[in-house]
């Protein structure tokens, strides 16, 4: 059983940076991606970022390019989002997600297991 685990969240003001990991247990092939989405309150859950295990290419929200980069530890196999220059509009519970067979990296409902998730408060 795949498990995914999120640390590093917290409240931060505008401008500064964070880094959120993924520990993550069990067994994942090197096939699909690994995932950041967030979820505002009273909003539905988005894409951040997503990175293919085989061949490690990424994708980005066009709200985070340029800010966060999503990497990927594959000996600690750990999961990473480093967020520079944070807005208050980034503030939102983030989850880790795991999806074996994706198409869509962006979509929720592609991917099969998810972490508990990880507070972000960016202050103005």
């Amino acid at each position: 059983q795949v498990q995914l685990v999120e640390s590093g969240g917290g409240s931060v003001q505008a401008g500064g940076s964070l880094r959120l990991s993924c520990a993550t247990s069990g067994y994942i092939t090197t096939a699909g991606y690994m995932a950041w989405f967030r979820q505002a309150p009273g909003k539905e859950r988005e894409a951040v970022a997503a990175i293919r295990r085989s061949g490690g290419s990424t994708v980005y929200a066009d709200s985070v390019k340029g800010r966060f980069t999503v990497s990927e530890d594959n000996a600690r196999r750990t999961l990473y989002l480093q967020m520079n220059a944070l807005k208050p509009e980034d503030s939102a519970v983030y989850y880790c997600a795991r999806g074996q067979d994706v198409i869509d990296p962006s979509r929720a409902n592609e991917y099969q297991y998810w972490g508990q998730g990880t507070q972000v408060t960016v202050s103005s």
